[in-house]
Order: structure tokens, then C-alpha cells, then sequence
């Protein structure tokens, strides 16, 4: 089959790669029939290179048909239409028991001191193949291969995989009050979500992000919006009667704009020897801390900063005396996708699309355009916003 695989720092190809099979008989083999690349994928791109090996599958945000079941699976049958879950969880263990699907027991990396398995995201996270391939196994695929409808176009249940949920779990972690102000940084795709949930749950939403095409797309659906630049907290703060936002939440994580000095070292260490840039990104690694520390700044006193962009460095600095005077509250973590899309689903179901499923996806491309496809997203060239790769 044909799959997009990571080859060196900044370089992907789609090459021919075995096709799946069912290892377990809790396995299923899905065809991807859409693939979607995330926001997350770029840190593999750029920063993470040293934690892959060449010929990785990428891809976390698929969906497609199931073809082959293996002879445990009891929920989900042949030709059934499924989104899966980046993160791969028992559903059973003491943390899926209580929603923390991130934290399985089951296929925690313990080796590692990570959490659960993921799809398509280096050695840390178990090393499994991605879903931006034409083909793809999902273990335990009776808690993991998310049966959905088979009317509606691929966009409307797409992002039930990532995106969407993490967007919910990031307003639900922020605990607005009724009527709150929200403010958010990064209107990429993950920021598009949490603006348009804040909107729809009742709250005031105001968000920065210094690309004009994100703006106006986040302004359609209720969002005010300002360009990045020095004065941006004062800006957030000036909006919300100089007190700053109920809550915030960071939509962009450890590549944000700014931080130059962090970047090139980021660089630097990728093209290192795989031991010695693992050692150094474990021990002594930094992120790009500016979305951060402006969520940190413009975030009104007592509360609350909720993370939704990756972070990675080990030695970060936090300016926790701040943090400690201004009584703010500090929520984060990937997203538990499983305890959210059973309360999703009905709302990328509804005729009138309120979160605007369909209207996010800027470029639908064949998955032979993928390695292309990420220098555009990475650049944002094109007024592009969301990819969605077709096999």
C-alpha cells in the first residue's frame, strides 16, 4: 500500500510500505477512505525527528471502512463506517475507567514514562503506524474503531479522530463561568474548534493569531479576533474591562511564533546523532514558550490557562511566582478523546452543523500530494488552514 513515512528532519515521502494485518484477534484492518494532518504532525516534521526512525508511517486523524476483523471483535463488523481515536486504549483499566483514555495501563509506555499508545507518533508513544496510508490496523478495535453514520460527507465526523475532541476537552478544562469571556491563542485548527465551542456554549470569545485568512474565518462564526503583536495582552486585557479573559486557552504549543533563540536550538539539536539529541531533548530540552507565557500574562486574576498545543521541553521556565499571585489555575494534557465523542457526535450530526465541520478543511488532496502538502501547512502558503489527504 501507499503511506506517507517520515525519511530526516523536514523530509516526508509517500512511498510503498506492507499493507497491515490483524497481529491480535481483538484487531481490525480499516481502509482509510480520509487523513487528515494535524497540527501535531509538524512537530515530527521540525522538531521531533530524533524520537522516529526512517520509514515511520505518520498520521493520526483517520477514518475510513473496516475490511478485516479479527475473531475477538464483537462491536465492529465488516463495512462499517469508523473514526479512530489517535490515542489507543483498552477502555477497561483503572484510568479508562475513569475517562483518562491518554493514561491506559493497557498500552501505556512504560519503558518511555509516557502515556498510552498513539498513532504515527515516534518511539515515545509505541511506534505504530499512522493512518495517512491507504491502509490501517486498529488494536482493541472494539473501544478504539468508533462506528458513525453513512450519509454525511467524511468532514462532518473527520475530526471526532483529534481535533475536535481536544478542542472540547480544552473549553471544558478551562471552567468558564456562565457567560464567560474566553480568550484563545491560535487560530489554527484546533483554535477554530474552541473558538466555535466557546461561541455555541454561550460565551464571549476572543482570539489572536497572526494570519489574516484564520481571523476571518474564525469572525464568521461569532469570534473577535486581533493581529499578533507586542501589545497583544494588553489587548485581551483592554477588551474584558482591563481585567483579561475568564479563562485561556493555548491552541499552539511549543512552535509558536517568537522565541528565536529556542528555534534555532531546536534545530540544531534535530540534526544531532539520534542518542545525543534523545539525551539532550529528555534532559535539557525547551519549547517556544511565547503562546504560553502570553496566556500566562493576558489570563484575568484567579483564572484559568488551559493547554491544548503540545508541549515537550523537560526545562521549560515557568514564572510560577506570577502564576502563584495572579491565583491561576493550570489545566493540560492530550486529549481523552474517547470520554468526549459520544457528547460530540450529535453535534457533527445536526443539520445545521453548529460547530462548522464543513467549513474548516481549506485543502482536499490526493494522499501522492501529502509531503507537499506539509511544507504548505507549516508555511500556512495558500490561505491554508486544515489538510485532508485522500487515498
Amino acid at each position: 500500500m501507499r503511506a506517507l513515512t517520515w525519511q530526516a528532519t523536514k523530509k516526508v515521502e509517500v512511498v510503498d510500505v506492507p499493507d497491515p494485518v490483524i497481529q491480535e484477534p481483538t484487531d481490525v484492518i480499516v481502509r482509510i477512505t480520509s487523513s487528515a494532518i494535524c497540527g501535531s504532525d509538524l512537530h515530527l516534521y521540525d522538531v521531533l525527528g530524533p524520537f522516529l526512525a526512517k520509514g515511520d508511517v505518520l498520521g493520526h486523524e483517520p477514518m475510513g471502512i473496516v475490511e478485516e476483523v479479527g475473531s475477538a471483535v464483537r462491536n465492529v463488523r465488516v463495512g462499517d463506517r469508523v473514526v479512530i481515536p489517535f490515542v489507543i486504549a483498552c477502555g477497561e483499566c483503572f484510568m479508562c475507567r475513569r475517562g483518562l483514555t491518554t493514561q491506559c495501563e493497557t498500552t501505556q509506555n512504560y519503558d518511555h514514562g509516557t502515556g498510552a499508545t498513539l498513532y504515527g507518533y515516534t518511539e515515545l508513544y509505541g511506534s505504530v503506524p499512522g493512518g495517512q496510508a491507504e491502509r490501517l490496523r486498529v488494536p482493541l478495535a472494539d473501544f478504539n474503531a468508533y462506528k458513525v453514520g453513512s450519509e454525511l460527507p467524511d468532514e462532518r465526523y473527520l475530526f471526532l479522530s483529534d481535533i475536535l475532541p481536544t478542542a472540547w476537552q480544552g473549553v471544558q478544562y478551562a471552567q468558564l463561568p456562565e457567560r464567560g469571556v474566553l480568550g484563545v491563542i491560535g487560530l489554527g485548527p484546533v483554535g477554530q474548534f474552541v473558538s466555535r465551542i466557546g461561541v455555541h456554549l454561550g460565551h464571549r470569545v476572543v482570539a489572536v493569531d497572526p494570519v489574516p485568512e484564520r481571523r476571518a474565518m474564525a469572525e464568521r462564526h461569532g469570534v473577535d479576533t486581533f493581529d499578533l503583536s507586542d501589545d497583544v495582552a494588553v489587548w485581551f486585557r483592554e477588551a474584558t474591562d482591563g481585567r483579561g479573559p475568564d479563562a485561556i486557552v493555548d491552541a499552539v504549543g511549543m512552535e509558536a511564533h517568537g522565541n528565536p533563540g529556542t528555534a534555532a536550538v531546536q534545530s540544531a539539536v534535530g540534526l544531532l546523532p539520534d542518542a545525543v539529541a534523545q539525551k539532550l531533548m529528555t534532559t535539557v530540552g525547551v519549547d517556544r514558550m511565547a503562546a504560553m507565557t502570553l496566556a500566562f500574562d493576558a489570563v484575568r486574576r484567579g483564572g484559568t490557562v488551559s493547554l491544548s498545543g503540545v508541549y515537550a521541553g523537560v526545562a521549560d521556565p515557568v514564572p510560577f511566582m506570577n502564576l502563584f499571585d495572579k491565583q491561576v489555575t493550570l489545566r493540560m494534557g492530550q486529549c481523552n478523546v474517547h470520554a468526549w465523542r459520544d457528547e460530540l457526535l450529535p453535534l457533527v450530526e445536526d443539520p445545521s452543523d453548529p460547530l462548522g465541520t464543513e467549513d474548516l478543511v481549506t485543502h482536499k488532496v490526493p494522499l501522492e500530494e501529502a509531503a507537499r502538502m506539509y511544507d504548505v501547512f507549516r508555511d500556512k502558503e495558500d490561505g491554508c488552514i486544515k489538510v485532508v489527504l485522500t487515498p
